[in-house]
Order: structure tokens, then sequence, then C-alpha cells
């Protein structure tokens, strides 16, 4: 070999090894870095003539697995999706309230249940009949409330859905513009890894949104597709439609076209399928909770809200009252209609007649609500029917529930049931989301930087920048010896 061709060997050497070290200490620093891809320096042997003249350095590879980063977004998407329904089942497990628990559904059952029976007791006390006018009040105060609550998760949910589809538009055209960046780095020679890792990082964003597909595309750019069909971008970013509601009543719903839906690029997705486009996800469950569960959840509540104006419009219970007279429970101080049950017990309230605080009288309540004038102090029959009318077996006439008889107090407890129920399976779900969310991540750091492997890469770099090093300086001194000749 020649003395030129060892320095250019050696030289080329040196410009490897110090490349190396760059994207050795680059790893390592960014080793905890979200969305960061380690590097790889690629590095080939240059010959001429058959003869070896050094290496080159063809540039830096960014290594990610994207089967891995699929299945690790899949999981993302399912973790978001399966947290959101867990947090809506606890929150009207939690306003139905359990057992025993001040204020819950059952405890205000018990309540006007057990203050009926003691004003049986004192048919002519005004303490005790005022007492159990406060616990039919508390119970139809309740379930105005738990209305409420369901209708104000719904109404979170929408607004939620107003949100991400904002973010959902602004990150795909930020990754969309990434896409442009990363070709015009390629194409000019230069290494676009950085912009890769900007644009992993915001597609990784949206993961737990919707669940996505990344598809490789020429000079560095990329496509991205839902798990269920939907194009999100492929040269240019799809565009996200969605139209809020401020306030959102029981009767509303996404079947009578109040609530709004969602489209893409113009196509609008029909979010209640058990499969469509953008199944799946955080956005997907918020659309679910709306649609579905809520609404099934009311309408139990409502179910329950007629058993119980029903158990006393019975004829048997109240011999004062007419055909059409509402009872000791009203929908808006109207007897119950069977046709527009929805959001009935939003509309419950204790009749009027029995309030003196509305101009009625207490007595109606030992009397009859119907009643014309003031009847036996003593008696405590109507009392007492009252008692037996909440708990009495009967079957609900709606609500979702099993065909089985039912007490007023055992169909607070299904009611509660059937959230509880919700609330566990979710619950269930999202621990399996969540183990499978950290093993694949789990996998991914696995498989990203390890510093301890850099630092080995080091020192062979330090030893190969070495030993160029000396080669070089060889050289310098075989040239200075012959010139000294």
């Amino acid at each position: 070999m020649s003395i030129n061709g060892a320095l250019n060997n050696a030289l080329s050497g040196l410009v490897a090894a110090s490349r190396a070290a760059e994207v050795v200490s680059s790893n390592i620093s960014n080793a905890l870095t979200e969305g960061y891809g380690r590097r790889e320096l690629r590095l080939s042997a240059v010959s001429m003539s058959g003869h070896g003249v050094g290496v080159r350095v063809d540039g830096i590879h960014r290594a990610t697995d994207i089967e891995l980063l699929t299945d690790r977004r899949a999981a993302d998407a399912e973790f978001g999706s399966r947290d959101s329904l867990k947090s809506f089942f606890l929150s009207v497990e939690k306003s139905i309230g359990l057992p025993g628990e001040d204020g819950s559904l059952s405890a205000r059952v018990n309540e006007l249940e057990a203050s009926l029976i003691e004003a049986t007791s004192r048919p002519d006390s005004q303490p005790r009949l005022m007492s159990a006018l406060r616990a039919a009040q508390g119970l139809s105060n309740t379930l105005n409330r738990i209305t409420d609550d369901i209708q104000g998760l719904r109404q979170d949910a929408d607004r939620e859905i107003s949100v991400m589809v904002s973010d959902l538009n602004t990150r795909l055209d930020k990754i969309s513009a990434l896409n442009r960046d990363i070709r015009l780095q390629i194409g000019s020679g230069h290494n676009a890894s950085a912009l890769m890792d900007q644009r992993q990082a915001m597609i990784d964003s949206i993961s737990a949104i919707v669940p996505i597909r990344e598809m490789p595309g020429e000079h560095g750019e990329i496509a991205l597709i839902t798990t269920g069909g939907a194009i999100l971008l492929d040269g240019k970013a799809a565009k996200f439609e969605f139209d809020g509601v401020g306030v959102i009543t029981p009767d509303m719903t996404r079947q009578s076209g109040s609530l709004g839906a969602i489209s893409v690029n113009g196509e609008e997705i029909d979010t209640l399928k058990a499969h469509h486009a953008l199944m799946g996800g955080k956005l997907d469950a918020l659309f679910r909770i709306r649609d579905t569960h809520a609404v099934n959840l009311q309408g139990s509540v409502d179910g329950f809200a007629r058993d119980l104006m029903e158990r006393f419009e019975d004829p048997n219970i109240d011999p004062t009252l007419g055909g059409s007279d509402p009872a000791l429970f009203t929908d808006n101080g109207g007897k119950l209609d069977i046709t527009d049950e929805i959001g009935l017990a939003g509309r419950i309230s204790v009749s009027g007649l029995v309030d003196p605080e509305k101009g009625g009288d207490l007595w109606r309540l030992r009397d009859g609500i119907g009643a014309a004038a003031i009847g036996d102090a003593g008696d405590a029959t109507l009392l007492r029917r009252l008692a037996d009318a909440l708990r009495s077996e009967r079957i609900p006439s709606s609500g979702g529930f099993i065909a089985a008889t039912r007490s007023a107090s055992g169909l607070s407890s299904d009611l509660l049931s059937r959230a509880g129920a919700g609330r566990q399976n979710a619950e269930f779900d999202l621990s399996y989301a969540a183990a499978r969310q950290q093993s694949l991540r789990a996998v991914e750091l696995q498989n990203g930087v390890d510093s301890d492997h850099e630092i080995q890469q080091l020192l062979v770099v330090e030893q190969a920048y070495s030993a160029n090093a000396r080669v070089v300086r060889a050289v310098d001194e075989m040239i200075e010896e012959l010139l000294g000749l």
C-alpha cells in the first residue's frame, strides 16, 4: 500500500469514527426522549481497482420497529377507550349511590318507607306527616339529580369530542407539514431523523384518540389510516368535522338527529354501528357514552321513576283520586303519561296538593290526595297503603329490567347493579389494556436506546479513532523522514 493510500484510509476512518461518536452521543442524550428513534451509522468499504481506499459514511439510519409501533399504538387506543368508559360508569354509580350512603337512591326509598310506617303509628302527628313529605321530596329530588348527572356526562362527552376533533385536525396538519419537510431534507441529501422523531411523537399523541396504522411511502413520507379503514393522511391531511351542542336533554339522541355526527372529508361516520371507520380509541368511547350507554342508563332511571309513580297511582291505594288525577308523585304536576317516559326521572316531583309551602294541605297524605275535606285524624289506612305500595313486589313496566317482581327498594338495587356491572366490566377491560400497553412499551424501550450498549460502542469508536490517528501519525513521521534524507 502506498503512503497516499494509507493516509486516505486513515483519514476516512477518522471521519467515520467522528460521525459514529456523534451518533452514539445523540443516542445517549436522548435515551429518555419520547418518540426518539435510535440512530445507527451505516458504513461501507470503498475500493478502487480492487484495492481498499477507505470507508464511506452511507448515512444515518433511524431504527424503528413499525409493527411494534402499530401494536403499541393500538394498545394506547384501547387504554384510552376503556379508561373513558370506566370513568363514565363510575360517575353514574356514584350518582346513584351505594346502599347505606346518605342521599343514595336506595337510602331515599328506605327513608320514605320508614317515614310512612312511622306516620301510621301517629297519623295525627304533623311532624311525622311532614317527615313523610320531606322523604318523598328527597326521593324525587334524587331522581332529578341523577338525571342531571347523566345528561351532564353526555354534555361532557359531546364537549370533549369537539376538542378532540379540533386536536385531530391540528395534529394531522402538522404531520402533513413534517412529511413535506422530511421529503425535502432527504431529497437534498440531509439527515431527517430529527424530523421523523417529531412526526412519531405527533402520531403517538393521536393514537389514543383514534387507533391508526402507519404506512411507509417514498422519500421518508408516511400515510396514516385508522384500523377501521378511514384515510387520515395520504399526501393531504383529512378534515374532521363535528358540530357540538350546548345543552343535552334526555330526549336528544343521535337517531333523532338532534345531536351532531362526525364526518371525515365530508363523509359522515355512523358511530352507532358496532363496526365503523373510527371504532376503538377514546373518540369512539365518547360517542358510545353520549349515544348509547348514557341513553340506556337514563332509560333505566326513567323506568324506575315510572314504576314509582305507577305504584302510587294504583286506584286501590288512594280511592280519592279520579281517573285523570295525579297521585303523590307527579310528572311536573301531571299524571303519568307512558307515551312520554323519556326524561321522566328529571321531571318527577311530589304533588303540590300535599305541600304546605305550595299552598297544599299536609293532611292529604293521610286522608287522600283528592279528599274534599279533612278526615279522621286517627285513620292510618292510606298511610299504610302507601308504605305497602313501596314494599309490594311487581314487575317493572320499562327500563330494561329483568322480568321479575321487585319492590321499590329492590328495583333501586337493580339500577345500581346495572351501573356497577358496567363499571366492573370496564375496569376489567382497562386492567387488561393497561397490562398490554405496559408490556408493549417495555418491549419498545428494550429495542430503543440501551445506554450500556452505547457506552460499549463508544469505547469501540474510541479505539478506532485512536488506531486511525496512529496511522496518520506514522505516515507523518515517514514523510518527515523521507524529507530529511
